[in-house]
């Protein structure tokens, strides 16, 4: 298929295919009884609901570390923007363990916010988004990124914490714009060399950047490159398949959701192709009434991952609930089909 087309009648094709393609996914293994239920309330192994919004996964010695954005309390409007900033005051940051991605253990604040100095980046009325983690296999450190901003999101920093533990506590060291460029909604993304990326929106969401690390992953390296040029593009995921790069993103659009875009590259730092929107079937337009967050490699299938997303409630932030969704290829076309419930041996 064409990497720059993707008709109807594809789509009709691709949906065709998608029993089959889903049944291997499910049918590969069944020890994991629990299934995923997106869209529901998902509660921890005490019951407790889940509060982990904007979340990553690390992987780490057998374990999957969920971090996420804490949303607490009363949801308000910031007066005087142009769009509907609703926010509720930062939380920090939660941390939750699991050996099967279904049932997670709460670990506690994994990066805690700051409740008494305003000045403080941490601090409750600041913008605390979209945590991501990985590991340093030279220092030892697990290194988290995260999107900093005022509470009308006009500073656009990324802000850097490190543990000697996956679930923490972190200790936050400062906040920066990498190579100068404003950072707002952000990923980070391990190659298989260790080399280490941020993917972030910038230049007022008009441009995505993806910026290589330093070798200790605690700054900028001063390599980057620009794409989807005045695209206003945000909620990056980027994932690799068989030596490809892939990057969900969605458009700029508040706290509504749209249809994501799928691009590709053989070389994370060259040239990148935008695709389609691989979201299939109802809702897909809307990708599901989600936003992107993360895309994850099962470690037990490198072929195979899931698709993280938000499904934002904007004047209720904190009952805001997670869609997690089966990402596989038909003919090497990445498809993301809706289920009501399904089922995922790890």
């Amino acid at each position: 298929m064409d990497a720059q087309i993707f008709t109807e009648s594809a789509h009709m094709k691709l949906l065709f295919a998608l029993p089959l393609a889903f049944l291997c996914i499910v049918c590969y293994a069944q020890t994991n009884t629990k299934a995923f239920q997106p869209g529901k309330i998902w509660y921890d192994v005490d019951n407790h609901p889940i509060n982990a919004h904007g979340a990553g996964i690390l992987f780490h010695h057998g374990t999957y570390y969920l971090f996420g954005e804490i949303k607490q309390g009363r949801t308000w409007l910031v007066p005087g923007q142009s769009w509907e900033c609703y926010r509720t005051d930062a939380g920090g940051v939660s941390c939750y363990s699991s050996k099967n991605l279904t049932d997670w253990k709460y670990e506690g604040v994994a990066l805690a916010p700051d409740k008494t100095n305003p000045g403080h980046d941490l601090h409750t009325s600041k913008v605390l988004e979209r945590p991501k983690v990985i590991y340093n296999d030279k220092t030892k450190k697990f290194v988290m990124w995260l999107h900093i901003d005022a509470r009308d999101y006009g500073l656009g920093r990324a802000g850097v914490a490190v543990s000697n533990r996956p679930e923490g506590p972190y200790t936050y060291l400062t906040s920066f714009r990498p190579n100068n460029q404003m950072s707002k909604d952000q990923t980070l993304f391990k190659d298989d060399n260790g080399t280490a990326y941020q993917i972030f929106s910038s230049e007022d969401n008009k441009v995505m950047h993806i910026s290589q690390l330093s070798d200790d992953y605690l700054s900028a390296s001063g390599h980057e490159i620009r794409l989807l040029i005045n695209k206003s593009r945000e909620a990056p995921a980027l994932f690799k398949r068989k030596g490809k790069y892939y990057l969900i993103t969605s458009a700029c659009s508040g706290w509504d959701p749209n249809a994501a875009l799928l691009c590709v590259a053989d070389s994370i730092m060259g040239k990148w192709t935008e695709l389609y929107n691989p979201c299939v079937g109802t809702d897909a337009p809307t990708s599901f009434n989600t936003q992107s967050t993360f895309v994850l490699k099962l470690q037990n299938n490198p072929d195979e991952f899931i698709f993280l997303a938000d499904r934002w409630n904007k004047t209720d932030l904190e009952n805001s609930r997670y869609v997690w969704l089966p990402l596989y290829f038909v003919n090497d076309t990445a498809v993301i089909a809706w289920k009501d419930s399904w089922r995922l041996n790890q």
